[in-house]
């Protein structure tokens, strides 16, 4: 269930208050991963794909999740065919792929549809909620969750993760580091 909102921005009256801590997606490994497991932290979720101009963005969603983890940022993969077919066919392969070129361990769901009629549900709720502007249009696409399961901020594609602008908006969800003094 959405969230129906006045033209104020603010939710109908008597509307269900939606948020990212809703929805549920399945593992690489065929388990269920509710982002409610997540409460607390906050969350990049990205739609990948293996055979992409954008797959060198590997490296740096790797690089920002050994940064941020510590500190309470979750990076979830989420392999998707969806724009030119640049997914491989299936997890065993994508896990494969990840861990060879990329040495892939944060948390990756199955290869799952993000565009369209058939994407999965937190990517139409995250479509309604930002606007069309917001939603996927390539691969590599960035949407980040706050602790409390709020969507606050996207990034297109060729924004890369290590850029100042999605650090800057990660750091601004986490807990400062403790000076050691």
């Amino acid at each position: 269930m959405f969230t129906f909102f006045s033209a104020g921005g603010r939710a109908a009256p008597g509307a269900t208050q939606v948020n990212a801590h809703d929805f549920s997606f399945k593992s690489m490994d065929g388990e269920q991963l509710p982002l409610s497991l997540y409460r607390g932290k906050a969350i990049m979720i990205v739609n990948t794909a293996s055979r992409c101009g954008f797959t060198k963005q590997y490296s740096a969603l790797q690089e920002v999740w050994q940064q941020y983890r510590d500190r309470g940022l979750i990076v979830l993969g989420v392999p998707s065919g969806d724009f030119g077919n640049q997914e491989l066919a299936t997890e065993k392969q994508i896990k494969n792929f990840c861990s060879v070129n990329f040495n892939i361990d944060f948390p990756m769901t199955e290869k799952t549809s993000v565009s369209g009629e058939n994407a999965h549900e937190f990517y139409k709720w995250a479509r309604d909620s930002l606007g069309g502007i917001a939603r996927p249009r390539w691969n590599f696409h960035k949407y980040l969750i706050d602790p409390r399961g709020n969507l606050v901020d996207w990034f297109s594609s060729p924004t890369s993760p290590t850029s100042t602008k999605v650090r800057s908006a990660i750091e601004s969800f986490l807990p400062q580091r403790q000076s050691l003094r």
